[in-house]
């Protein structure tokens, strides 16, 4: 009854890392650059970690640390300068970014070619009407849990407490195209208890537990619960679940750590592959 997103990353980037092998006997060098701005310790973390997974499969990575006083200029200008560096094939820009410096033009001037986190409208609207070039990396990484583990979506009420362009919007489209109904909920949300009662699947990604848990009452029987939500408790990393007592009452669970996690590494890898074949054979087009 647990998914085991460990298992199933390491699966995909086998698959993942004979795709590097052979772009690099092409002269292809698949190659991500990632921006920090600041010196937030999570998201530093985020970034090694990020860096790590690249080293793991052959993936060369560009490190770029900014200080947070960096003007949105600068910062734009150092977009387009790795927009313009052929040997670039993904761009990251680890979020959130200084309150100063306005974050849908930053990520909007990253080349949608180069987009592996799938977030530059450009992207947002090929995936709208369903002709995706990048998706989200939490977003895909879910799918292909439920793909590895056959999880029915079809006709399934599943219900998503996020609302952002890194989980709930673009995983509700994605649901949508696989013939399921989608309920997005949110801080705003009526009657929350009620809805998630009689859902089939619950994608939760609220992130803090003093505000949200999930809890066995919360939910009916059978149902498949997938936990985004990362938060401490007690000097442990949690998720948005009481795992334990929604153990013997889920089909289907996703553990924190463990779970989605992995997955979401693990596609920015897929993507970043798929950017560097699309350059290998000049596949420009959009």
């Amino acid at each position: 009854m647990i998914i085991n997103g460990i298992e199933v990353s390491t699966k995909l980037k086998s698959s993942l890392r004979t795709k590097v092998d052979l772009l690099k006997k092409q002269g292809t060098h698949p190659c991500l650059a990632t921006i920090l701005v600041g010196n937030d310790q999570a998201s530093s973390i985020y970034v090694k970690n990020k860096h790590k997974a690249c080293y793991d499969l052959g993936i060369s990575t560009k490190d770029n640390k900014l200080d947070s006083s960096i003007t949105e200029n600068e910062l734009l200008k150092k977009i387009i300068d790795l927009n313009n560096d052929d040997s670039v094939h993904g761009i990251l820009i680890q979020l959130p970014l200084p309150r100063h410096i306005n974050q849908f033009k930053v990520i909007n001037t990253i080349n949608p070619l180069k987009d592996v986190d799938g977030l530059t409208y450009y992207n947002a609207g090929l995936l709208f009407n369903k002709k995706p070039l990048f998706i989200p990396c939490t977003p895909l990484g879910i799918i292909e849990l439920f793909k590895y583990y056959n999880i029915e979506l079809k006709s399934k009420d599943i219900l998503i407490i996020n609302r952002s362009i890194l989980v709930g919007k673009p995983l509700s489209l994605l649901l949508l195209d696989r013939d399921a109904t989608v309920t997005v909920c949110h801080s705003k949300t009526m009657f929350l208890e009620e809805k998630l009662k009689v859902a089939d699947i619950i994608i939760t990604a609220v992130g803090n537990r003093n505000i949200f848990t999930l809890k066995e009452e919360n939910v009916k029987e059978g149902v498949v619960i997938i936990d985004v939500g990362i938060s401490r408790l007690s000097g442990k990393v949690v998720g948005d679940t009481d795992f334990e007592s929604l153990l013997p009452k889920a089909s289907w669970i996703t553990p924190v750590p463990g779970g989605v996690g992995p997955m979401t590494i693990t596609m920015l890898l897929n993507n970043t592959v798929k950017a560097a074949t699309r350059k290998s054979f000049n596949l420009l087009d959009i």
